[in-house]
């Protein structure tokens, strides 16, 4: 380890022990938005580290984070909590596997049609249950767990999702997505096992969202179908990645600080125009900042670099 990855690795350890201070502030609305912050960074970041190297496009997240709500909804009068993060991230895992198995030997394109609607599939499975067999659409998901427990939680979270981004960036596993993402063909050649490699790391990132619909859970207080397995949070987290940039592990959380004020901006003023806005977004970043904002400042020092 050489001296500029251990000034970077104090500087990243002293941000994350800096974070864990901000609830002792005791300022709800600065907590309220950091909670939304590591949430929408916690899921961006885990979805860019599989969309990245390997350019297929998940649209699967909601499927995962309500999947993850739900199982602590369903579980939290009778099952200790810690059980059900533990169930949530098993389950989470296991649905991404079985996504990943069945679509991910396909080309790209059957890949994100099916991702699209595997949140409304189960979205219509539990509502078809909860309407006939159990009288009602919802559950409520009463605690005594604060904003508090919650923001420890997701910070400890982004923690892991961040050391799992840093390993793989220098694992074997890092270097045979991005070959998988360059061109399959030639990856298959030189002895990558394609599938198996992209399936590894799609599990994570569905593991990840799981737990994160989980550790939310409490704060929801209600939660129905139709808010966590919402199409709307897929969309979001693809855009945030998109636009802080997805071949950078810092990336994404650029993207997802500002869009996230802005976000709580166009729900205040235009809440019946959220999905149009996000079609619009989509559309200016994929076609005027491909690569992100962690894109556009490389190439801002690039060309710094080069005049001088």
């Amino acid at each position: 380890m050489n001296l500029n990855t251990s000034i970077r690795w104090i500087i990243g350890v002293a941000i994350f022990v800096l974070l864990a201070f901000l609830p002792l502030l005791d300022e709800p609305y600065y907590l309220a938005l950091a909670i939304s912050v590591l949430t929408y960074g916690v899921l961006a970041t885990s979805w860019a580290l599989f969309s990245g190297p390997t350019h297929y496009i998940s649209l699967a997240t909601a499927a995962f984070y309500g999947l993850g709500a739900y199982t602590v909804g369903l579980g939290i009068e009778s099952v200790p909590y810690v059980v059900l993060l533990i169930l949530a991230t098993v389950f989470g895992a296991a649905l991404a596997f079985l996504v990943g198995w069945a679509t991910l030997r396909l080309s790209g394109v059957y890949f994100v049609i099916f991702t699209l609607g595997l949140a409304e599939f189960i979205r219509q499975v539990i509502t078809w249950v909860q309407n006939n067999f159990t009288g009602s659409r919802g559950v409520y998901v009463l605690t005594d767990i604060t904003e508090q427990h919650i923001y420890w939680e997701l910070l400890a979270l982004a923690a892991v999702v961040a050391l799992f981004g840093l390993w793989l960036k220098r694992s074997r596993l890092g270097f045979s997505l991005r070959v998988i993402g360059g061109d399959e063909v030639v990856a298959s050649h030189v002895g990558i096992h394609s599938a198996r490699a992209k399936i590894l790391l799609f599990t994570f990132s569905g593991a990840v969202a799981a737990l994160t619909g989980a550790i939310l859970a409490p704060r929801l207080s209600y939660i129905e179908p139709s808010m966590v397995f919402s199409p709307d949070l897929s969309f979001q987290v693809v855009i945030m990645a998109l636009l802080g940039g997805v071949h950078r592990l810092w990336g994404p959380i650029v993207g997802v600080i500002p869009f996230t004020f802005l976000w709580e901006f166009i729900a205040a003023v235009a809440p019946t125009q959220t999905v149009l806005l996000l079609g619009v977004s989509f559309l200016v970043i994929v076609y005027f900042i491909p690569n992100g904002i962690a894109g556009l400042l490389e190439k801002w020092s690039h060309k710094g670099g080069s005049r001088e």
